[in-house]
């Protein structure tokens, strides 16, 4: 009901669309928290926290999930993404094509540096990270800086990736936010033969709960 009939080409299973929507989520309600949350940030913190299993989990689901979910599959250089952008991107691809996934590498990385140096920032007043104690003053104010920088390049890259979609959407008539909704694409977007192998659920939600248990432990160990 959510796909034309005849888009029928498996492309993203159904842990790689949680991820992404969770994140965008997340994204948007870390923001929110810190704009209007409370003045001890509990929800922002949250928020990290929840942002860092997220990228732990797409961390192992890029090593051992779905064919077009596994970095394996579409890490690219930068000749093989100059060449993409060279040929006027004229190439299909079945999951991400080199631009795009050079652009999913940097987010995720910026991402992961954004909740990371979080768990180590304070304001001195009210509000610690939650390994605050660990670092001494200058890191913890050097980590703080870094918290606040990265997101404002993480934006950057958001609006970037928006503006490749409608690329894509006005110009080259392939709509790539449905298939992150249905997990199907329609076989004119895609080389001939094309069709993701999905893995079964119950791995992902290992690799859930392995993501989870590392960042409580991360959290909690240094305090026994």
């Amino acid at each position: 009901m959510f796909r034309p009939s005849h888009c029928n080409v498996p492309t993203w299973d159904l842990p790689t669309r949680i991820f992404h929507w969770s994140v965008v989520i997340i994204v948007a309600s870390g923001w929110l928290s810190h704009r209007y949350g409370d003045f001890t940030m509990v929800w922002h913190k949250w928020n990290g926290y929840a942002l860092l299993t997220l990228l732990l989990f797409r961390l192992l689901w890029g090593v051992v999930g779905s064919s077009t979910s596994r970095f394996s599959d579409f890490f690219s250089g930068p000749v093989k993404v100059f060449r993409y952008i060279q040929g006027g991107m004229r190439d299909k691809y079945l999951g991400h094509n080199p631009a795009g996934s050079l652009s999913v590498f940097a987010m995720l990385l910026l991402m992961f540096i954004q909740a990371f140096s979080g768990l180590f920032a304070t304001d001195d007043i009210f509000v610690n990270g939650a390994l605050r104690s660990l670092v001494e003053r200058d890191t913890a104010d050097f980590l703080d800086s870094i918290h606040r920088q990265a997101y404002d390049i993480l934006l950057v890259l958001i609006g970037l990736h928006l503006a490749a979609l409608a690329y894509y959407r006005i110009f080259r008539k392939d709509n790539l936010v449905k298939p992150m909704i249905t997990g199907y694409k329609c076989p004119e977007h895609v080389p001939a033969g094309a069709a993701a192998h999905w893995r079964p659920i119950w791995l992902a939600l290992i690799c859930l709960a392995i993501a989870a248990l590392t960042v409580w432990l991360g959290l909690n160990a240094w305090r026994w």
